[in-house]
């Protein structure tokens, strides 16, 4: 018996390591009611993507573009709030350009003054920013950056939505709306 339950074990093993191991999300909860933990995800192709986010609120704050913004132009900003928000994705995607392996990764945007774009981040299960304010995004940890596209959305958003869907065929889009802003990317599931 101990012998069947050692074999099972190594199996077990051998298949974790063979297939990956799943991204703990349970790791990136928090009890910060004022910005609760939210996913969004979709299957293309038969492949599973999904993003897992806090999602702060406006709460009369200004939060982009100009003086006093809480999210201020040419810098980054973590996509959410308390940990990084991460992607997780079962195959190779193509986003707007921008090669992304099959794997767990931050996303993070430049926010430059309008023309943002997307930081696809090799390091998970980051705080998002650090102590002096600064964000935890790493040039020399950035598998790339690629173009949102901008517009603004018909009413101001007050609660962060980032959401997932499926375009036709192979094809999908990540969209991201809060306060006055709406970004957008096209990516392809390879």
């Amino acid at each position: 018996m101990k012998q069947l339950v050692t074999c099972a074990a190594m199996a077990g093993m051998i298949l974790a390591a063979a297939f990956g191991q799943a991204f703990d999300k349970s790791k990136l909860i928090t009890k910060n009611d004022q910005s609760p933990g939210k996913e969004t995800s979709v299957t293309i192709g038969g492949k599973q993507l999904w993003i897992y986010y806090h999602a702060p609120s406006v709460r009369t704050r200004h939060i982009f573009g100009g003086d006093g913004a809480l999210q201020p132009d040419d810098s980054v900003w973590r996509a959410g709030a308390d940990y990084a928000t991460v992607l997780h994705t079962d195959a190779a995607l193509d986003i707007h350009g921008l090669a992304v392996p099959a794997g767990d990764y931050s996303l993070y945007i430049f926010l430059d003054k309008g023309k943002w774009q997307l930081i696809v981040n090799k390091k998970t299960g980051q705080w998002g920013i650090k102590q002096d304010g600064g964000t935890t995004d790493e040039p020399a940890d950035e598998l790339g950056r690629t173009a949102l596209t901008m517009a603004k959305p018909a009413a101001p958003v007050e609660t962060l939505k980032i959401a997932l869907s499926s375009a036709g065929g192979n094809r999908g889009k990540l969209q991201i709306d809060w306060a006055n802003v709406s970004a957008s990317v096209p990516f392809t599931v390879k």
